[in-house]
């Protein structure tokens, strides 16, 4: 229960970060946090904290959770003002699951091509990994409307990757990670769908689960040169 809690609060204050996070510098947040987990430097990701002692070898097989989604603040209120077609809740919900879905699928694939287990059992050697998608803009949506309609511009969008790692046994939380993808502007207008929006979502994916697989790899390599 202490760990649930805990874990909640942390949600909730990265949470609130994320929300204004063109506004915040990585520098001026704490160098260790109540929990321990000290913030690390030159990482792949925009903000990680660890704890000091912590070690992955351990951990042979993973136990992923699905993550929560949540758009951008008055992301249906901007979209709905921009454009002749309304994005109706029902919508964001379409969307918000298949981010979710596309999530797993990802990193599943990426961790299972690594050697590493997927499993929903609890045990010394399973990582528990925690995720959240936040600030979820994608500029362009392709939502149900009765008429063909077509939506152009020059980036898909972004979002921000909100992930938590526990030793699954203990419930004790090893690291804390956020970061910030946009995808790629292309420089010129183009027309986007469901699939290329789908396209551009699983490029941002692809990269956080292979840093999460990165991480696991250089921990087993090295345990075993020592």
């Amino acid at each position: 229960m202490k760990a649930n809690r805990s874990a909640l609060s942390l949600s909730t204050f990265l949470f609130s970060i994320a929300l204004s996070i063109n506004a915040v510098a990585s520098d001026d947040l704490p160098e260790i946090t109540e929990e321990g987990l000290h913030k690390l430097k030159d990482t792949n990701l925009g903000l990680v904290y660890a704890q000091p002692d912590a070690d992955l070898n351990v951990y042979n097989r993973v136990k992923l959770l699905e993550p929560s989604v949540a758009f951008k603040k008055n992301w249906q209120r901007d979209q709905n003002r921009s454009y002749s077609f309304k994005v109706k809740a029902s919508d964001m919900e379409r969307m918000k699951k298949g981010v979710a879905e596309l999530f797993m699928e990802v990193f599943t694939e990426e961790l299972s091509e690594g050697g590493y287990e997927l499993t929903e059992e609890v045990g010394e050697d399973v990582l528990l990994v925690r995720p959240a998608i936040v600030n979820l803009d994608i500029t362009a949506p392709d939502v149900n409307t009765p008429n063909r309609s077509y939506q152009f511009s020059e980036s898909a969008g972004e979002m921000t990757l909100y992930v938590e790692l526990y030793d699954s046994a203990t419930g004790a939380i090893i690291a804390k990670a956020m970061d910030r993808k946009r995808d790629r502007d292309r420089g010129y207008m183009q027309w986007q769908t469901r699939v290329s929006n789908t396209q551009a979502a699983k490029r941002i994916m692809k990269e956080w689960a292979g840093t999460l697989r990165e991480a696991l790899d250089e921990a087993h390599a090295a345990t075993s040169s020592e």
